[in-house]
Parts: C-alpha cells; structure tokens; sequence
C-alpha cells in the first residue's frame, strides 16, 4: 500500500469520528503515516458528523479528499451526500438499517449490512460504529483483527466497562465484512500508482 484513505460518515452521536480514530491508531502501529480530519454541521449531536483518514506509507499529501477512496456510512443523509464522491473503483458500505432506499454505482462495490439492527441485539445500539468498522476491516483487509481489538482496548483503559461490547462488536463486524468479502469475490489491494486521478485507490476485481 502506498497510500489510501476512508470518509466515516454520519450524524454527530452515532460514533463515527471514534470509528475512524480507532482505525487512525490501528494504522499508526503498523507504522503508516495517518490523518484524522473530523468535520461538523452546524448541530454538535443530530447533525452532520464526518471524518477522513488518509493512511499513507509516506507523508500524507493532504488530508483534504474531495473524492474519498472508500466510504462508511451510517444514514441516508451522509450517503446521499458522499456516495456519488466515491471514486470508480472504491468501496460503498452502508447501514442497511437506517438506509432503507436502494443505492448503486456501476463503477464501484456497494456492499450493506444492518449494523444497528446488529448493535441492538448485542445490548447497546451505540455500538453500531464499531461493527462499520468492524465490517470495513474485514473486507478491504487494511488491518488486522487482533490489532485494531488491541487499539480498542488501549484507548478504553479509562473505561473498562466498554472494551467487552466494544470488542464483541468489532468483531461481529468484522465476521459480517469477511463473510461479504467472500460472497462477493471481491478482493481489495492498495494500489501505489497515485497518478491516475480518475482511479481509486483500492482496485478490485471478481475474478
């Protein structure tokens, strides 16, 4: 991998900023170069909340991405928002929980699965940013299982009442996103050729 990066979407309290701060250190261990850009509607909590994480084997270029490689989205809002921004090439992941309308890109993998219908049967509904998360990981492959658990246990030390449900939803997470990988065929690889704008970074293939 030479660099790539990822836009976790959604409203402000569903987690996705932690979702990709988690996955920002995860990176970092492997000793990549990282971003974490957040960004905020107008409204802290119910309105838009979004973050980009460029990860990088050398120096991140700019953590601004008009066009993301990859997305994770949590609502209707922030996927019609984003969606049509993902590059030809990327990857789509969406709630299917909150995102009940059909959405499809000839050009790119749209992939789904309900990750707060998920969350609610584990116990806790906030845990649904980190079964996307879980779900990410486990289909592009950008990190390890035992390494982004570890991340999560690192960063809760000062609330160990969360680390169980934050791992177990991890996770779960992560068997439903190896469980699409497989189904699909689709296999991501982190390209280093950076000179073709109009391509993503992640190439992915059904073969």
């Amino acid at each position: 991998m030479k660099s790539t990066d990822v836009l976790f979407a959604g409203f402000g309290g569903h987690g996705m900023l932690m979702a990709g701060k988690l996955l920002a250190l995860s990176m970092i261990k492997q000793g990549k170069q990282v971003s974490w850009l957040p960004a905020y509607g107008a409204e802290m909590r119910g309105g838009t909340a979004n973050v980009t994480v460029c990860i990088s084997d050398g120096d991140v270029m700019s953590p601004y991405i008009e066009r993301p490689n990859a997305l994770v989205v949590m609502n209707t809002p922030s996927l019609a928002k984003f969606g049509p921004r993902v590059k030809p090439g990327g990857l789509i992941l969406l709630n299917s929980t909150l995102i009940k309308d059909p959405f499809t890109r000839d050009d790119c993998p749209v992939m789904s699965l309900p990750a707060s219908q998920i969350a609610m049967d584990m116990g806790n509904a906030r845990a649904t940013n980190l079964i996307l998360l879980g779900a990410y990981a486990g289909i592009t492959q950008i990190a390890s299982q035992e390494e982004v658990i570890e991340t999560i246990q690192e960063t809760f030390t000062s609330r160990p009442k969360f680390i169980p449900l934050n791992v177990s939803a991890f996770s779960a997470g992560w068997k439903e996103g190896t469980r699409l990988r497989l189904e699909s065929g689709v296999e991501f690889a982190h390209q280093e050729n950076e000179e073709e704008e109009t391509d993503s970074r992640y190439a992915y293939s059904n073969g």
